[in-house]
């Protein structure tokens, strides 16, 4: 069954390093488009769900080229502006064994950055939406860019759409006079379903455990709204093998995934966003076990595929959760 879901957030050009070179090193860039809530949505998309992004893209020919990649991805780009400003960057140095990969961020002043939204007709935005996902990377970017994240989850409450939120704390984002316990607080209460691992907690909501079935409960005392929490537990033997599996928080019960052995990573980056993709289409199609169970293989599967972007099917993260593929690792 398709749904429609929502999703809000910049869209960055990936320049990358050739294999595993150093910055240091590097004569040239493998140029690529990404970032989160566009890699949530892509995956979505693939899936064949109905997907629309709400950014805007720099009126050149870069922002084009994004709109472009968008469009190949399925994303339906009808509320996507163009305005004045600049492509977000980021640079991505690939690491391996013991060194770990870099990433170097150039996106302020981008034209996301500054983006208020104004022309945005929110009864054409939510029509037969299902459900709308958000991540803290957004609220950090800028003021405008919180105020607008924070206007998209009223419309979303007003118009009773399901809400899910991965807090995703980036410190080196947060450069307009803001921190996170100023702004996150009250955008993650119209959420239903967050992703958040112990380190969210504590910079986004200041709770501060060391166990994480007592954060969740403390999270849902001060938002009742939420529903879900899940996040990931990575065990990272090296930049290139690492095992990943993952915790879902239910209000009643504790749900904990298979584990994965991964021990040849080929791209890390956007395994996170396949975590969500995968979550909020079994938390649309499955239980909340399975759709634990299918969010996780479709992180492991993302670890198998360069690019921002998670291009496995429906069919092949179902086969990795039957055991069908190799690689897994019960507890």
């Amino acid at each position: 069954m398709h749904k429609r879901i929502l999703t809000l957030g910049e869209v960055m050009m990936r320049l990358s390093t050739p294999g595993h070179e150093r910055f240091i090193q590097a004569g040239n860039y493998d140029a690529d488009f990404g970032g989160s809530e566009a890699n949530v949505g892509v995956s979505l998309a693939y899936w064949q769900q109905e997907v629309a992004l709400l950014t805007a893209l720099p009126a050149n020919d870069l922002g084009r080229a994004a709109l472009r990649y968008l469009k190949t991805g399925g994303i339906d780009t009808s509320f996507i502006a163009t305005t004045e400003g600049r492509m977000g960057l980021y640079f991505l140095e690939n690491g391996a064994m013991q060194r770990p990969s870099k990433i170097i961020y150039d996106r302020f002043d981008s034209a996301f950055a500054a983006y208020e939204g104004r022309e945005l007709d929110w009864s054409a935005v939510f029509h037969q939406v299902d459900w709308f996902h958000w991540s803290g990377i957004t609220p950090a970017i800028s003021a405008p860019a919180a105020s607008l994240c924070l206007r998209v989850l009223k419309e979303a409450k007003k118009h009773g759409v399901r809400v899910s939120g991965d807090i995703n704390y980036r410190r080196n984002l947060w450069r307009y006079g803001k921190n996170p316990l100023d702004i996150l607080p009250e955008l993650i209460s119209y959420s239903q379903v967050i992703i958040a691992g112990l380190t969210d907690f504590a910079n986004c909501m200041d709770i501060h455990e060391t166990d994480y079935v007592t954060a969740c409960e403390k999270a849902n005392y001060q938002c009742p709204s939420i529903q879900l929490v899940a996040t990931t537990e990575r065990d990272s033997v090296s930049a290139s093998h690492n095992r990943l599996g993952g915790i879902l928080w239910n209000g009643e019960d504790v749900l904990r995934s298979h584990i994965y052995d991964m021990p040849a990573i080929v791209d890390r980056i956007g395994g996170g966003d396949a975590f969500m993709a995968g979550l909020i289409y079994g938390l649309l199609h499955k239980s909340d076990r399975e759709a634990l169970e299918f969010a996780v293989a479709a992180s492991v599967l993302k670890h198998s595929v360069p690019g921002d972007a998670n291009y496995v099917s429906v069919e092949e993260v179902n086969q990795l959760v039957s055991g069908e593929n190799i690689g897994r690792l019960l507890r």
